[in-house]
């Protein structure tokens, strides 16, 4: 292995790192892999190389909620089987990820080209103070809904939110949750139902990509770095999320705000 193997290697560890941390936090991981990779020298990255990424992180989601999928659809499969009422919030909860996921995938299938020639540090800088802002103005508000509570109407709204975030610099976890907070869950619910969006959002998203990612020319050259990314961003997304859930729990989302407002005026300085 070369020098410069190496030092490829090394760039798409910390690609992966930088994908694999803000995936689960509300700062866009889709433009912190962007600026990044401009940092780097590397480039945009391509389709196949986010897909790899992106099912990194599903993996670890999928992993740390897999208590919760495997009793969501146990309960549902017994819902429908038996109409046995103690299974029905479970089952209810399902079909409410189901709307929530309905806003994103039609606008991601009919905009996907769009999203990928619009994106910009401009672009970036001020989506990502247009999340500062929206954090701000929920940092305060504590709702009272968990998930026997939410409505057809709640997971349409948070599913809009998780469209609005294919904007490139618009959070994902950040449009959900804030979506999520703004309808009056409880924050804990509002995170567990903005991961569970994500899940086959993700899935779909990795499926409709997969040809793509087989029919890459350079996969072969590339095995070794993208297998480092891979890693990389699948143990980073696994710490970052676990941290991010403390973060929630306590109430401390301001602090993104902050973030959010120091790295948007750095982009518009710098870049």
């Amino acid at each position: 292995m070369g020098e410069l193997d190496v030092i490829l290697i090394i760039k798409m560890i910390i690609i992966g790192l930088v994908q694999g941390f803000t995936e689960p936090i509300p700062v866009s991981s889709s433009g912190h892999v962007m600026i990044a990779s401009e940092i780097l020298g590397l480039g945009e990255q391509g389709f196949t190389f986010a897909i790899l990424t992106n099912t990194a992180s599903l993996f670890a989601i999928l992993y740390i909620y897999r208590k919760d999928i495997a009793r969501l659809a146990v309960n549902s499969f017994l819902y429908l089987k038996t109409k046995n009422r103690r299974y029905k919030s479970d089952f209810r909860f399902v079909f409410f990820i189901i709307i929530g996921s309905i806003p994103a995938g039609v606008l991601g299938i009919l905009l996907s080209d769009y999203i990928a020639e619009s994106v910009s540090m401009t672009t970036i800088a001020v989506m990502l103070f247009v999340t500062g802002i929206a954090l701000w103005v929920i940092r305060n508000l504590k709702g009272k809904k968990d998930e026997s509570d939410i409505t057809i109407k709640d997971a349409f709204i948070v599913g809009l939110g998780q469209a609005v975030a294919l904007t490139p610099g618009i959070s994902r976890s950040g449009a959900t949750i804030i979506s999520a907070v703004a309808v009056g869950m409880k924050q804990d619910t509002a995170l567990r139902f903005s991961f569970m969006l994500y899940i086959p959002v993700s899935l779909g998203g990795v499926i409709l990509g997969l040809s793509d990612f087989l029919n890459e020319p350079n996969k072969a050259d590339l095995a070794i770095p993208y297998l480092a990314a891979f890693i990389a961003t699948l143990l980073m997304t696994y710490f970052a999320m676990k941290w991010f859930m403390g973060i929630m729990k306590n109430g401390k989302l301001v602090y993104f705000t902050y973030y959010c407002f120091i790295v948007g005026a750095l982009l518009l300085i710098f870049f």
